[in-house]
């Protein structure tokens, strides 16, 4: 991945610096305000990664110890971090092969008496099925957040991925495809929700810092509850703004390069590329392939080979209950979430990516496939 930024978004950053405002001022609020406007949202509150976003969603919502969340282990491990960081236990429940997302079935199965939230990941840019699992939950009173680190620009049943959702983390890190260098977003209907996140983003705060600069008369603020330090800069907001203009057509080519490399790959033996599913289509922040048992070369083999021809592919999404920091958790079966990460690659497509590129990349998969 790389990132498509250009002199607007270096001229966009400046003009911000030559204000004097840098920090948490009245570009982030445009931005939180445009962003949540793209998503079909009704608010956005900006804060400093998704990571954070997350911790929010679940500290707003009291989830702490003693309580479950569900979670695929199939993430970024910020999703599991983000509960553990409430003090909760995660219940990795497992996937669908072909979306890399969560399942209702997977998802009822992992439910228990002390679970209080899901936490449903639109994995790599695909749109989850969020029906099917609110289906699910919503007999049992239990809420479902929803990890959209990498969804700008996916669409679910007609919508944009965030339309009218109870609470959307976004990631604005620079492997996503809208950056403000580091960064995140939450969204939702809540107008209550909004106010206290915004509260608990600056130290728990009575009134933000820039509302407090603006007044002409001195205002004593109050904390009123343990808060966190979250804040996005005006800066970061400013290139937001300036992404946000271009993302239409960034998605548009997103899509295309995507689409050409599942032509150039359909004949290749043993080999599956992503597809948007039924329900909606994918922004493809990653494009992934999986490997059969049967093709000749094992996924870490291919990626040397990738590496030796100057093509900078990566291992498929990570499962976080394989890695040490997780070891102390406890988890029942999860196959199809093994499977994935041992058999999958995710293969170079940024905006600026050629015909020429995308051959070379194909060239060397085909002569591994023989």
């Amino acid at each position: 991945m790389k990132p498509y930024l250009g002199e607007e978004e270096a001229l966009a950053a400046a003009e911000a610096v030559r204000s004097g405002w840098i920090a948490q001022g009245p570009r982030v609020a445009d931005f939180e305000r445009a962003f949540a406007a793209e998503v079909g949202a009704t608010h956005g509150v900006a804060v400093s990664s998704c990571t954070a976003a997350l911790h929010l969603a679940l500290a707003m919502l009291g989830v702490g110890p003693g309580d479950e969340v569900v979670v695929p282990s199939l993430s970024f491990i910020a999703t599991t971090n983000a509960v553990r960081y409430v003090g909760a236990r995660p219940v990795f429940a497992d996937v669908d092969p072909a979306t890399a997302n969560l399942t209702p079935e997977s998802v009822k199965a992992a439910l228990g008496p002390a679970t209080r939230a899901v936490l449903l990941v639109h994995q790599g840019g695909m749109p989850a099925d969020l029906d099917a699992v609110r289906a699910v939950c919503e007999p049992s009173g239990i809420p479902v957040l929803e990890d959209a680190a990498c969804a700008i620009g996916s669409t679910y049943r007609g919508h944009p991925v965030g339309h009218g959702s109870l609470l959307a983390a976004w990631s604005f890190h620079p492997r996503k495809i809208l950056t403000t260098g580091e960064g995140g977003m939450l969204t939702t209907e809540d107008p209550d929700w909004a106010v206290r996140l915004r509260r608990l983003r600056e130290h728990g705060m009575s009134v933000s810092a820039a509302d407090r600069h603006r007044s002409a008369q001195p205002i004593l603020e109050q904390y009123l509850e343990l808060g966190f330090n979250y804040r996005m800069t005006d800066i970061q907001a400013a290139v937001g703004l300036v992404q946000l203009d271009r993302l239409a057509g960034v998605i548009q080519r997103r899509r295309e390069r995507a689409e050409r490399y599942r032509t150039l790959l359909a004949d290749v033996p043993g080999l599956s590329a992503v597809a948007d599913p039924a329900y909606g289509t994918s922004n493809f922040q990653s494009f992934w392939v999986t490997l059969a048992d049967h093709f000749p070369v094992d996924r870490n083999e291919l990626l040397r080979r990738l590496a030796e021809q100057g093509v900078s592919a990566r291992r498929g999404i990570m499962a976080a209950h394989l890695e040490p920091a997780c070891a102390d958790l406890e988890h029942g079966p999860l196959p199809v979430t093994e499977w994935f990460t041992r058999s999958s690659l995710i293969l170079p497509l940024f905006h600026e990516l050629t015909d020429q590129e995308q051959e070379r990349v194909v060239a060397v998969i085909e002569e591994a496939a023989r």
